[in-house]
């Protein structure tokens, strides 16, 4: 599958989010929480892989400076292709400056970085439905809206294997 460089929330953040995806699987709507092997953590992505060396992209990113905490203003919904609905996401601007520094540093090692994680194609989002259908996403979008807005702190970072949700905890937040 791939592998994701994402920022990790803090255990209200988590809550929060989990507790979404928990809402949305009761209204019968997939969520983060039950796809595929069912590890997933709440997260903002900066970057995703389609093709790495895993000690290669460790070791560039333990090289980038820790950037710290942020926080992440989440005002509304946004719908991707294929019924996909995420946390729209405001970061402050030097949020965007590290994402572009983690593309970069990890495109260096050679790694295949997927197309939409390109910094001028980058849409900061946190994933909750992976797929609603058009008669289902007034469900979803109504339930997202009822826990917005809120502002989640970025409190970690990590690489994530999406296939089967291993992680490397990174010692920053690039």
């Amino acid at each position: 599958m791939a592998l994701a460089v994402c920022a990790l929330f803090d255990s209200a953040g988590e809550r929060l989010i989990r507790g979404l995806w928990a809402r949305l699987e009761a209204a019968g709507i997939g969520s983060l929480a039950s796809h595929t092997h069912g590890h997933h953590y709440p997260h903002l992505s900066y970057a995703v892989l389609l093709e790495w060396d895993l000690d290669r992209v460790r070791d560039a990113l333990d090289r980038l400076p820790d950037g710290r905490r942020f926080p992440a203003s989440v005002q509304g919904a946004v719908v991707f292709p294929r019924g996909r609905v995420a946390l729209a996401v405001a970061v402050p601007a030097q949020v965007a400056l590290r994402q572009h520094r983690v593309t970069s540093a990890v495109e260096a090692t050679g790694a295949q970085l997927h197309k939409h994680y390109r910094p001028t194609s980058w849409v900061p989002h946190v994933s909750v439905v992976t797929h609603a259908s058009a008669a289902r996403l007034p469900v979803a979008v109504t339930t997202i809206f009822d826990v917005l807005p809120v502002t989640l702190t970025v409190a970690g970072a990590a690489l994530i294997d999406t296939a089967t949700g291993e992680i490397w905890p990174l010692p920053g937040i690039p």
